[in-house]
């Protein structure tokens, strides 16, 4: 049975390469936000009940995120009903995945982890980094003005929070730091494997 570890951090804090690094190291990953995507194309199981729920949000058999924001602008309460039909596609979808792994470590990656009460790891790593160097990386991508920023970093639990609750934190001032945590922590759960 494979280790699960849970994997999580505040937009900008360098989770998408962290993810990368453990799977340098052999890990298996599971990307939540891969399978909304893939919940969301074509065929995918969230799009009749999306298209039910919310016909405008769906186009060209796909639904679509940026009808959804608009939808969410309108109506703050759309999102909690968003998060009801797509929350337990999006367990059952890591739960298959699971189901199927061979590595000694699978890594799940969830941005909102303890914003949505996810449940059964083994452990939690939680990628964190100064706010200046967060807020800096965000604004760099171009996609978000600095307001959009403060909106999103007000829905999520405060980076203190959640290195409180982790298990285990990762630095990512630089790569070189970051990977070197990266192994320090799978050697660790490596020996508890061993351990077992």
């Amino acid at each position: 049975m494979t280790f699960r570890l849970g994997l999580t951090g505040s937009i900008g804090m360098g989770k998408s390469t962290t993810a990368r690094l453990f799977v340098e190291e052999g890990c298996a990953l599971w990307d939540a936000d891969a399978a909304v995507h893939r919940l969301y194309s074509c065929g995918g199981a969230a799009v009749a009940p999306m298209a039910r729920a919310f016909p405008d949000a769906v186009e060209g058999g796909e639904v679509r995120r940026a009808r959804l924001k608009k939808i969410i602008a309108r109506d703050p309460a759309a999102l909690k009903r968003i998060e009801e039909i797509v929350h337990p596609l999006v367990a059952a979808d890591r739960a298959e995945f699971l189901a199927e792994q061979t590595a000694d470590v699978t890594v799940l990656d969830i941005p909102l982890l303890y914003e949505t009460g996810a449940k059964g790891f083994d452990a939690v790593v939680v990628v964190s980094a100064p706010p200046e160097v967060q807020r800096a990386r965000v604004l760099a991508r171009g996609t978000m003005s600095a307001a959009e920023l403060e909106t999103i970093l007000a829905r999520q639990m405060p980076d203190s929070e959640k290195r409180a609750c982790a298990d285990y934190v990762i630095e990512t001032d630089t790569i070189d730091h970051a990977r070197d945590q990266v192994r320090a922590v799978l050697a660790d759960i490596r020996r508890r494997i061993a351990h077992a």
